[in-house]
């Protein structure tokens, strides 16, 4: 299936907020953690029943419920009965191939990035689809697979670091977009280092193999502006937007995330730029090789002209050549063909055609 975009032709004609599952098959069970935690403790359980999850509402603390895997239609569907989402949000976090977006449902904010990761294996960039909804006491976050970039946020929420503990659901949203966003530094430094070292490759030997390197770098550049471009929208809005569920102390932070964000597209379209300019090198120092070798080759073939001149004139059958019958005559041609060619060779330096 194509990074760029899903299969969705299954999905047409279903009635709109019909939850339809959009992504790689997958077999792995749901799994659902959820951390209740204020200003003195933190509780970490994994939850075994969906309905479990929205003893959330009244537990009278923060909670931050996190679910690994979409895939189980059924799941995500009672567990968004359970916290009221609205039908479109349930169908838009089971559609995994959702462009970065901001929704407003009055009782819950549901917000989509997109979590980007390096695989080392594949050399690519690796994306997966995060749902965020945010409620006045609670967190949903949904994922399409295990594994992520939030391990900082679970050991900065158990160990108490920070002010996550103390702050509101809507700070620890932050918190998890912030995440996401500093991992597209790590992966920018990736993509960095590999136009670098491409730059050099191409200037001391350019070779075949480096087109399909800059190819393959300007479609992951590509791949990550696709995600991260509209992540600057979804910041913006919520900075206009006046939500009760965003607290006026957390505009500063989101402030600040959106700062990050610019810095990171600009280094993209950096990047862009960097490695259109390595096609131009690739092109140029192709050129400048096919040159030289017919500056040679052109050298070589104009020295011979002359010495082709002599040869042809001696190699017709005329019977009163005199230097045909002297005795000296072939050592003779020979030391003038030299020396045209040596005088020729002295000429080219001087001119600098060498």
């Amino acid at each position: 299936m194509p990074r760029f975009f899903q299969k969705s032709s299954n999905k047409v004609g279903q009635t709109p907020g019909t939850a339809f599952y959009v992504g790689k098959p997958r077999e792995e069970p749901v799994e659902i953690t959820r951390f209740e935690y204020d200003a003195d403790s933190t509780v970490r359980e994994t939850v075994s029943h969906v309905d479990e999850a929205a003893t959330a509402l009244s537990s009278g603390k923060n909670s931050w419920i996190n679910v690994d895997g979409v895939h189980d239609v059924e799941k995500i569907q009672q567990l968004g009965r359970g916290f009221a989402l609205h039908p479109l949000a349930i169908e838009d976090i089971t559609h995994t191939g959702q462009r970065p977006k901001i929704e407003d449902y009055g009782n819950h904010l549901f917000i989509v990035v997109r979590m980007l990761q390096w695989d080392d294996k594949a050399r690519q960039v690796d994306d997966e689809q995060v749902s965020l909804v945010l409620g006045d006491t609670w967190l949903l976050s949904f994922q399409e697979r295990k594994g992520d970039v939030f391990d900082h946020v679970r050991e900065r929420l158990e160990s108490n670091r920070g002010r996550l503990r103390g702050a509101g659901s809507d700070y620890m949203a932050y918190t998890l977009i912030d995440a996401v966003v500093d991992h597209y530094f790590t992966i920018l430094e990736i993509l960095g280092e590999q136009i670098e070292a491409l730059g050099e490759d191409l200037t001391d030997d350019p070779r075949q193999e480096h087109l399909a390197s800059i190819r393959h770098l300007k479609r992951e550049l590509l791949f990550m502006r696709k995600s991260v471009w509209p992540l600057r929208e979804i910041l913006g809005a919520i900075q206009r937007d006046e939500s009760r569920l965003v607290d006026e102390s957390t505009r500063p932070y989101l402030r600040d995330l959106y700062d990050h964000t610019i810095q990171i597209i600009d280094t993209v379209e950096t990047f862009r730029d960097m490695v259109s300019g390595l096609m131009d090198v690739y092109l140029s120092s192709i050129s400048n090789r096919m040159n030289e070798v017919m500056k040679v080759l052109t050298i070589i073939a104009t020295i011979f002209i002359p010495l082709s001149f002599i040869a042809g004139v001696y190699g017709m059958n005329f019977g009163y050549m005199p230097e045909l019958q002297w005795r000296y005559g072939y050592f003779a041609i020979l030391g003038v063909m030299a020396a045209v060619g040596v005088g020729m060779l002295v000429y080219f330096r001087r001119k600098r055609w060498l």
